[in-house]
């Protein structure tokens, strides 16, 4: 079996931004799904997966029109659930809570939230999973994750990386348990 290649795409700005969105099922800006066909026009996709919320399906769904390629949500691919911190702005949690969270997620997990570990799992499935040349809307946290299961980098050296909504990462999975793999592209400049 030979190495599959597939993109993690972030979702656009939703219609809240600043805030902790985890499960909340916010909506995109509607204006944003030809922006999106724009950040991934280039690439070869033969399908698109996203997760089940809004923000990613809808324009997932618009994507795959556009491309005409077959599209499935897959919860796998959720945000990281921020339990009683979803639609908080950082501020608005006590300090030294998100800040025992930010040091260790799986220690001190947002209260009635997700460990990282259990996103990792979730992704973990979500990758092995994939087709070669498949797109994944998705989340930050998922795409830090999938980039930790892949590399073996903890969650301090995933969320070094800055992905911005648009972020583009490109990803070889090599065969193989447990599942490995290496950033071959990531774009996260806006190009209109």
């Amino acid at each position: 079996m030979t190495a599959r290649v597939v993109h993690l795409l972030r979702h656009g700005p939703p219609a809240r931004t600043g805030l902790l969105l985890g499960h909340l099922d916010e909506p995109p800006l509607a204006a944003e799904c030809p922006v999106m066909l724009g950040r991934v026009a280039h690439l070869p996709v033969r399908s698109i997966v996203s997760s089940d919320l809004r923000r990613t399906s809808i324009q997932a769904a618009h994507l795959a029109e556009w491309l005409d390629v077959p599209f499935l949500r897959d919860p796998c691919w959720r945000e990281l659930d921020f339990g009683a911190w979803d639609g908080l702005s950082p501020e608005d949690i006590d300090e030294a809570a998100l800040s025992r969270f930010w040091e260790d997620p799986d220690a001190s997990p947002p209260p009635q939230g997700e460990r990282w570990s259990d996103l990792c799992r979730r992704v973990h499935e979500g990758l092995a999973g994939l087709s070669t040349e498949t797109l994944v809307v998705t989340h930050a946290g998922a795409m830090r994750a999938a980039l930790s299961v892949l590399t073996g980098l903890d969650h301090r050296g995933v969320w070094a990386i800055d992905l911005p909504y648009r972020a583009l990462v490109s990803l070889r999975i090599w065969p193989g348990r447990p599942l490995s793999g290496q950033i071959i592209g990531l774009e996260t400049g806006y190009r209109e």
